[in-house]
């Protein structure tokens, strides 16, 4: 096989590569405002202030730009639902909490170069009218937060934030909020609850944040890759936008890959790249690995195998494959791994991160980690499989959120895929991996 210094991507594979966000990562001190001004820095947001802020929404519609943290809803359409001259205060709040195990797009971004989320952000509150923002950071993310508060700081300086922001009249005040660290936090409604200083834990819909989001005013809430999107259309334009990616997901897309590949990393290419394409982009597979089971989205999307690798990985191409593009972490595991062993560890993650809020979620996910720990000391029985799957369908749709929807996808797609794993545990072909019960909550 060949070792990872020799490898050479196909010119195909190096043909999908589009640095749009990714740019500028490897300039020098890109995350300075100076640097970021030499590169057409804050050169859209003058030519925003230039156009009516519903030209603005209408552009973005035109754009296609859909939501790229996981849902892929449209992003104009989005901004679009705020209702205007409504008498109240309008707010643009930015998911920065990245939860979704395997996902490693946003943070790197916010390191990199977070005057583009702050471009983004002062862009977008014009369009919806909006004169307070907030970046809603995950607590773990200490650095990236101090990249960004320190990028706010020389925005504020340069007059790019505050007061009449370049004589536009456009005011706009933006506050970089650090959470505690819970994943249903990334989920929008959790994500305002805790920014009020309540638990985060999802609300009732309807109504929806657009009339009803922060302190019940209406509210965009929109993924930080999302917002970072918004520079670039406004100076290239909607056609430049939709010459990438596919009619349906247009645009350039931050895939981050890890696991059994030579390079694991962020390859930014436009949407509807392949897994094969991907894999060839990240040094191929490591020696000795063969491909077995992979996440387009990370864990809460059903898992795909090595049957779907030329399956273009946009909205259309993995909903049509009976999972979800999510948050484009490609999880890539080998037949070295042990499927039942890496469905267990997501549930007992979802078991842990749930915040206990809806019984099916709460219960459903309690259950799941034993039976799974179960099986995998070698006392599992055939109905364990079927109370398994009965759980799942208990799960699915009955939560607030999609916490639950998404704790479901490892389950049912890997007895999908990889039933008889789960017999060579049960039917004793497989030595255990764990001895006695579960003790406590993993």
């Amino acid at each position: 096989m060949t070792t990872s210094l020799q490898y050479q991507p196909s010119q195909e594979s190096l043909s999908k590569l589009t640095p749009v966000l990714t740019k500028r990562w490897l300039s020098p001190d890109a995350w300075k405002i100076d640097v970021y001004e030499r590169l057409d820095g804050y050169t859209a947001l003058r030519k925003a202030f230039s156009s009516h802020p519903d030209d603005l929404i209408q552009l973005v519609k035109d754009s296609g730009l859909r939501g790229r943290g996981g849902a892929g809803f449209p992003t104009g359409m989005k901004w679009g639902f705020i209702p205007q001259n409504d008498g109240k205060p309008h707010y643009l709040v930015v998911n920065a909490d990245e939860g979704e195990p395997g996902t490693c797009k946003d943070l790197p971004l916010m390191m990199a170069d977070p005057h583009a989320l702050v471009e983004g952000v002062i862009i977008a509150s014009y369009a919806i009218r909006a004169n307070f923002a907030a970046i809603y950071i995950r607590g773990e993310a200490v650095h990236a937060a101090r990249r960004l508060r320190a990028a706010v700081e020389q925005a504020y300086a340069k007059g790019y934030l505050g007061t009449d922001i370049l004589g536009s009249g456009f005011d706009l005040d933006l506050v970089v909020h650090s959470g505690a660290g819970a994943y249903i936090c990334g989920e929008e409604t959790a994500l305002l609850d805790s920014l009020e200083g309540y638990r985060g834990q999802p609300r009732l819909r309807p109504p929806f944040p657009a009339t009803h989001g922060l302190y019940a005013s209406p509210t965009v809430v929109n993924n930080v890759e999302t917002i970072a999107s918004v520079p670039y259309i406004v100076l290239g334009g909607a056609a430049w936008f939709r010459s990438m990616g596919t009619e349906k997901s247009p645009g350039p897309k931050i895939y981050s890959i890890s696991g059994r590949v030579n390079h694991p990393g962020q390859y930014e290419c436009g949407l509807g790249v392949t897994l094969r394409q991907l894999i060839d982009l990240a040094g191929g597979m490591q020696p000795g690995h063969r491909l077995k089971f992979w996440t387009p989205g990370g864990s809460s999307t059903p898992m795909l195998t090595d049957e779907h690798l030329d399956i273009p990985l946009d909205f259309e191409g993995m909903a049509g494959a009976g999972t979800m593009l999510g948050t484009t972490a490609v999880q890539v595991f080998s037949d070295q791994d042990d499927i039942v062993y890496a469905t267990y560890r997501w549930i007992a993650f979802y078991h842990h991160e749930s915040c206990g809020k809806c019984t099916p979620c709460r219960e459903g996910n309690y259950w799941m980690v034993r039976i799974l720990h179960r099986i995998l000391a070698g006392q599992g029985t055939h109905q364990d499989l079927d109370t398994l799957l009965d759980a799942c369908d208990n799960l699915l749709g009955r939560s607030f959120c999609a916490l639950g929807d998404g704790a479901t996808s490892p389950v049912t797609s890997s007895i999908k895929y990889f039933k008889q794993d789960y017999l060579d545990y049960i039917e004793g072909r497989k030595a255990p991996m764990f001895h006695g019960e579960l003790v406590g909550a993993h």
